[in-house]
């Protein structure tokens, strides 16, 4: 099965249904007075963590997503049916970003965790809810509320309790292979692994871990040479490094030198992937250009504090001291703390909803833009006498014609305010 790990998709909340403009009649009810119920409220757009999922690939070929309308307004005050959330599954891990604004709107990360993205629009409001002592028999409903529609960028960070890093080659995949169930490809040349592996590793009775053999890194990654970012931001995620490194150097690099170079791209990514608990794995033990480097490798596991495994995945010499090691680690594992940039977001700042702007197109039209006015716009009737009169009232309490003449606009002028436009007229 492939591994998709980012992905754009196009959600859009339902639409809040119409009210309804009637009245009562009834034999022996003179006057019944106006009975329009509401309509019902729009589909929200809901991610939710689903366990059983652990790639993006679903929304390889399904990336629009159009959640129901809600129900009109009847008669008798009947109100339209609410329309149920439209719940779209996700792996833990996902992170779900604006594509127009960039912003992070959620981190995915716990089972069944949910985000609210799109929200539904609100029914519209029937004859009956602008009754009163001025006006008992209004003529005019609202319109449904257009729901909120959004392009998404989702980016999956794998989950895992332990990665391996390490340049390409030097055993990632073979070591994975020979502790859990995974089978990746493995072959001498490099990136070999263009993709996260995941593999539950057993160590007794009840007791694992889940371990990502992550494409391997070259220099420059953190500014994106090779896979760079692709496999960068897979780290983050883990508790536990294990640092492989090729004891036999067969492949012409300094294993010394590749332990100060992976880490060095490490930091440039993000500083906190440099504080992580490692452990250094010396693989290719069993090549006998291993022993010459040993000492070496040894000398730096010291310097650095870390502990250091002589291993061979090919043999599995030294696997079972590695791993009962690394569970241990992460028994006694204590998060490290956030940094404030990496909190998660779930909200974005928006426009007070009574702020109206005015401004000018390409073609020299205004536009006027607000949540408010442009909500409104969109659950007026215009062909209604009735709702056209109250859009005007509320446009000149809102002084808008005040505003668009600062501007300058003059007799004739084009103006638009979400999908309505008309002519300027004193």
């Amino acid at each position: 099965m492939k591994f998709i790990d980012r992905t754009k998709v196009t959600v859009k909340a339902g639409d809040g249904g119409n009210g309804k403009s009637a009245f009562r009649r009834e034999k022996f009810v003179p006057k019944g007075g106006p009975s329009g119920g509401d309509g019902g409220k729009g589909a929200n757009i809901v991610f939710i963590v689903d366990r059983n999922i652990n790639t993006l690939l679903d929304f390889r070929y399904n990336r629009k997503f159009v959640g129901k309308n809600g129900g009109n307004g009847d008669i008798k005050n009947q109100f339209g049916k609410n329309a149920p959330d439209l719940l779209i599954k996700v792996p833990a891990g996902t992170i779900i970003k604006d594509e127009d604004t960039g912003a992070v709107l959620a981190d995915l990360t716990a089972e069944n965790e949910t985000a609210l993205i799109c929200s539904g629009g609100r029914g519209g409001r029937g004859n009956a809810r602008f009754s009163n002592s001025a006006n008992r028999a209004p003529t005019f409903a609202e319109l449904g509320e257009p729901g909120e529609s959004k392009n998404l960028l989702l980016e999956l960070k794998v989950l895992a309790d332990v990665g391996l890093i390490g340049y390409p080659s030097v055993g990632k995949s073979s070591l994975i292979a020979a502790v859990s169930a995974a089978r990746p490809e493995i072959a001498e040349y490099h990136f070999t692994t263009l993709s996260p592996i995941l593999g539950v590793v057993n160590v007794g009775p009840e007791q694992s871990f889940v371990m990502a053999d992550i494409p391997g890194l070259i220099d420059g990654a953190a500014e994106g040479v090779g896979l760079g970012h692709d496999f960068l931001r897979h780290i983050e995620r883990t508790k536990i490094l294990i640092h492989v490194i090729d004891a036999s150097g067969i492949e012409g690099r300094d294993p010394v030198d590749d332990f100060h170079k992976i880490n060095k791209e490490l930091g440039l990514y993000a500083d906190k992937l440099t504080k992580m608990p490692q452990v250094i794995a010396a693989n290719k033990v069993d090549l006998p250009q291993a022993q010459e480097n040993l000492p070496r490798l040894i000398a730096l596991a010291k310097q650095e504090k870390m502990a250091l495994f002589p291993i061979s995945a090919a043999t599995k010499q030294g696997l079972s001291d590695l791993i009962k090691h690394v569970y241990t680690m992460l028994l006694n594992y204590t998060a490290v703390p956030e940094t404030e940039d990496s909190v998660k977001l779930y909200d974005v700042t928006k426009d007070t909803a009574d702020e109206v702007k005015i401004s000018r197109d390409m073609t020299g039209d205004f536009v006027v833009s607000g949540k408010a006015i442009e909500k409104l716009v969109a659950m007026t009737n215009f062909a209604n006498d009735e709702a056209l009169r109250r859009f005007q009232y509320i446009w000149r309490m809102k002084q808008i014609d005040n505003k668009l003449k600062q501007k300058g606009i003059k007799e004739g002028d084009t103006v638009h305010i979400g999908a309505m436009e008309f002519e300027f007229k004193e």
